[in-house]
C-alpha cells in the first residue's frame, strides 16, 4: 500500500530466522519495481545483538541504506545503554515513556498570583507562608539566560522584574528560598529574555508552530547548556538567581 514508506516489523516470530529474511525478500521485490524500502523495526528481545546481526544481513543483501528502528518501552536510559553498546540503530520509537513519566506520572500545578495590572500599572502580589519555600516571588517578571561572551555557552538564568534593565555586573541572589544568603557576582555575559507572550488580549501571539522550527530551537537551546547539567546520572544543578531588586521586594 505504501511501497516507498515500508518499515517492516521483524520480531513477530523470529527476528533472524524469519523476520529479517522475509523483509529482505520483500525489499528485493520492491526494488525490482522501482521502489526504495525504508527499513525494519525491532520491538523485542536483545535489541543490541539483534540490531547488529540484522545490520550484517541487510548489508550483505545490498540494503546498506535500510534503516533499523528500535522500540519497546524505550526511555533515555535504555537508549543511552544501546548506544554505548554500539547498537547500529538509526531511529528510536518512543511511546509510553514519552507521554507518561514513570518516575513522576502526575505534574501538579498551582496558580499563584504574582502581579495584578490596574489601569496599565502592575501591582506586585505575594503569598506569605510560614514555610519559606512556599513564599512566592512578587511582581511582573522576566527570566534571562546568561551566556559567556567568549564561548556563547549558557551558565545561569536570572529572574528579574519585567521593567528592569540588567546591568553589566549583577550582584545576584540565589533563587533557592532556603539559600538566599548565597550571593554571586555575574559579569562578562550576554543576556537573552526567555519569557514570550502566548496569549494577548483577543488573540494568540505570534509563536512558532512549525514542528521542525520548534525542534531546531530545542536542539540549539540544549546544546548551549553546560554538558554536566545534561547527564542522566548525577547531573549538575543549573544555577538560577534573582536580581537584587527582585530579591529585596
Amino acid at each position: 500500500m505504501y511501497p516507498d514508506n515500508s518499515a517492516l516489523l521483524v520480531d513477530t516470530y523470529d527476528v533472524l530466522k524469519s523476520g529479517v529474511p522475509n523483509a529482505i525478500t520483500i525489499f528485493k521485490e520492491l526494488r525490482a519495481t522501482g521502489h526504495q524500502p525504508v527499513g525494519i523495526r525491532i520491538d523485542s528481545g536483545d535489541i543490541t545483538q539483534l540490531a547488529k546481526q540484522a545490520r550484517v544481513m541487510l548489508d550483505a543483501a545490498g540494503f546498506q541504506d535500510a534503516k533499523i528502528t528500535a522500540s519497546n518501552a524505550l526511555d533515555e536510559t535504555v537508549i543511552q545503554s544501546l548506544l554505548k553498546e554500539g547498537a547500529p540503530i538509526d531511529n528510536f520509537g518512543i511511546g509510553e515513556k514519552l507521554i507518561t513519566s514513570a518516575s513522576s506520572p502526575v505534574l501538579s500545578g498551582v496558580y499563584k498570583m504574582a502581579a495584578l495590572q490596574t489601569d496599565g500599572q502592575w501591582q506586585p502580589k505575594i503569598k506569605v507562608s510560614a514555610s519559606r519555600e512556599k513564599t512566592t516571588l512578587p511582581g511582573h517578571k522576566q527570566v534571562y539566560r546568561l551566556y559567556h561572551r567568549d564561548s556563547h555557552r549558557a551558565f545561569a538564568d536570572v529572574i528579574a522584574l519585567a521593567d528592569e534593565i540588567l546591568p553589566e555586573t549583577i550582584a545576584a541572589v540565589n533563587a533557592n528560598p532556603l539559600a538566599t544568603q548565597t550571593r554571586v557576582t555575574l559579569a562578562d555575559f550576554t543576556a537573552k529574555p526567555l519569557l514570550q507572550p502566548v496569549f494577548a488580549p483577543g488573540h494568540t501571539a505570534d509563536v512558532p508552530t512549525d514542528v521542525f522550527a520548534i525542534q531546531k530551537y530545542t536542539r540549539e537551546t540544549l546544546a548551549a547548556l553546560p554538558e554536566a547539567t545534561q547527564r542522566l546520572v548525577n547531573p549538575d544543578f543549573y544555577p538560577v538567581y534573582l536580581t537584587p531588586k527582585l530579591a529585596e521586594m
